[in-house]
């Protein structure tokens, strides 16, 4: 067997099942806010283009797409983060990915050069792929702690020269999971510029991205920064979407890579041999997804009624703060937070994670202790309930 499989640590919510497994719940109707999964209706049109396309299933995909998904993926860059018309060439600077996860997993295993002492650097907390793709693909993680006073964000200064230098990729998340904090641009700019000096790779997970609270501000991405610092050829910048909070689509498996033609050319190599091609069916639809904002304005404007009225009920009995975006929140709590969480599913029978699952100590410090993410993924109503309960426990 590989090895590296002894060195990865049980999912947080393998923790959280071992952590709640005896316990026994109050008599209330249970309530996740655990897992991030979206709730809110699919697209019906979509489920429409994907059942009009359903004898595609007799036509092995290709690895790369078909070029009418690519070209509107491309479209939708352009749209969204400022692209100009014509740099993302969608033969060359888009590929169509089975979902953020596993493109975030195979693109590490493809980067990673395994004979040199190789770093990935990732935000701490951080989604727990960036740390076990890091493991299986030769490498050591490296955490930068998101505290609260740098806003949630890491403090990339305080990074030394030398962890730079062994950096093979830094992951981004933004906003991030789960803290909702977001990357500004001027800190992508740098950010760029230190990838050109220590010649890493930057990857920059942005599935929350069409998850934020203004809309006359969309919250920059990646390629942003590559727009306005005229970086036309995405160099050494690559950025992962996908349908799955955007559209509520997560059972699609549809998302997309994007950036560096010279990096997307050797991760399209790899995944030829990997053997991970979407569907063509499921890019039909994808294409339908990706043409429309009238369902991700609809998305965004439930997450903040839910976002509106659960700060109302506890904002007065937590330290707890609105996100940048995402749809996550991440209080602060008065106890252990694994404490925390058992005893509000035991009293209240609601369930949330501890943020210590979602970090790792590093230096006698993890970023999560005394924290819990509560993920807004259920119906408003439930969001309220559990938020009523939450507090009355907190108060208790």
């Amino acid at each position: 067997m590989n090895n590296a499989l002894n060195q990865l640590q049980p999912y947080p919510f393998e923790k959280l099942r071992a952590l709640l497994g005896s316990v026994k719940p109050s008599d209330k109707r249970a309530i996740a806010l655990s897992i991030g999964e979206p709730k809110h209706r699919s697209p019906s049109f979509v489920a429409e283009a994907l059942s009009a396309n359903l004898d595609q299933m007799a036509v092995y995909p290709t690895t790369l797409g078909i070029p009418a998904l690519r070209e509107a993926i491309a479209h939708w860059c352009e749209r969204r983060f400022g692209v100009p018309a014509g740099w993302l060439d969608p033969a060359r600077h888009v590929l169509p990915v089975n979902g953020t996860r596993e493109a975030l997993f195979s693109f590490t295993q493809a980067v990673v050069n395994r004979s040199d002492d190789a770093l990935v650097v990732s935000p701490n907390p951080f989604y727990q792929i960036y740390e076990g793709a890091a493991f299986l693909a030769g490498a050591q993680p490296h955490y930068l702690p998101c505290l609260d006073e740098n806003g949630f964000n890491p403090d990339f200064d305080a990074v030394p020269a030398e962890i730079w230098q062994r950096c093979q990729i830094l992951f981004l998340c933004s906003p991030g999971n789960p803290t909702g904090a977001l990357i500004p641009l001027e800190t992508l700019k740098k950010l760029i510029a230190l990838a050109d000096e220590h010649d890493f790779v930057i990857a920059a997970d942005e599935c929350y991205s069409e998850l934020y609270f203004d809309e006359q501000t969309p919250p920059a991405g990646l390629l942003s920064a590559c727009a306005a610092l005229g970086r036309s050829d995405f160099k050494r910048c690559v950025v992962f979407h996908s349908l799955s909070k955007r559209s509520n689509l997560p059972g699609l498996r549809s998302g997309f890579v994007a950036g560096d033609a010279d990096i997307l050319k050797a991760f399209l190599l790899y995944r030829t041999y990997h053997g991970c091609a979407m569907p063509v069916q499921t890019q039909l639809a994808s294409i339908a997804a990706w043409n429309d904002e009238v369902h991700v304005r609809a998305n965004r404007a439930l997450y903040r009624e839910k976002f509106d009225a659960v700060l109302e009920i506890l904002a007065p009995v937590l330290d707890v703060q609105k996100p940048d975006g995402g749809f996550y929140l991440w209080p602060k709590v008065p106890m252990d937070d694994a404490q925390f969480c058992r005893d509000l599913f035991e009293q209240q029978h609601v369930t949330v994670v501890p943020g210590s699952y979602l970090s790792r100590e590093v230096d006698g410090l993890n970023p999560g202790a005394n924290r819990v993410r509560m993920a807004l993924v259920a119906p408003l109503a439930e969001c309220v309930e559990a938020a009523e309960r939450i507090r009355d426990f907190v108060k208790g």
